[in-house]
């Protein structure tokens, strides 16, 4: 016979402290992003040293994006901190390669419009059923998200012909997903309301 464990002498897991590695490169990400607008947007931007530093800069703010979450998750050091701020930082370092780019002229501005529409609806959303649960990201929504980060990142390098239309191909196919996984983020949101509300 097994004996139930007693909850008062159960040792309960700390709590992660928001003092960690994986909140560390979520604020580095932060403070990346006027410097890469700045390199993108500034008088001498067009020049090449410019955009390939712009390249570089976006580059390690995007790897710091897979890595606090990888980090966070298989250390446990997930904090409220992390939650709030790792989804701010990667709509700010998306949403600046995005503007900036379509006021370069190098992206068409309704892909930029649809994008960022999607992005903040969802986060609108997210908030919107956060006593109720949480909408875990998808497959579809990192595909989306490697996929805008290959196309911008081929975008604000200085390239012509052929690499350059790759890059335009990349955003369209990530309007696509962002789109999709947009829609079917709002099917898991109303389902989420509707479940809780039944019980």
């Amino acid at each position: 016979m097994t004996s139930t464990p007693d909850p008062a002498t159960t040792p309960v897991a700390p709590r992660a402290s928001a003092w960690n590695l994986p909140n560390a490169l979520t604020v580095l990400r932060m403070l990346l992003v006027p410097l890469f607008l700045w390199l993108l947007l500034s008088e001498s931007g067009e020049s090449e040293p410019h955009r390939w530093w712009a390249a570089v800069v976006f580059g390690v703010a995007s790897l710091t994006d897979w890595l606090d979450g990888d980090l966070a998750r298989r250390r446990q050091l997930v904090t409220n901190f992390g939650k709030i701020a790792d989804p701010i930082a990667d709509k700010a370092l998306m949403g600046s390669a995005l503007i900036g780019l379509s006021i370069l002229g190098e992206l068409p501005w309704w892909v930029t419009v649809v994008i960022l529409i999607r992005e903040l609806g969802i986060t609108a959303l997210r908030f919107w059923v956060i006593r109720r649960g949480v909408i875990a990201a998808s497959k579809g929504g990192k595909i989306k998200t490697t996929l805008q980060a290959i196309g911008l990142l081929l975008l604000i390098l200085p390239l012509t012909g052929l690499l350059h239309s790759l890059g335009l191909w990349v955003m369209y196919a990530a309007v696509v997903v962002t789109v999709v996984t947009g829609v079917d983020y709002v099917m898991q949101a109303l389902r989420l309301r509707r479940d809780t509300a039944e019980r």
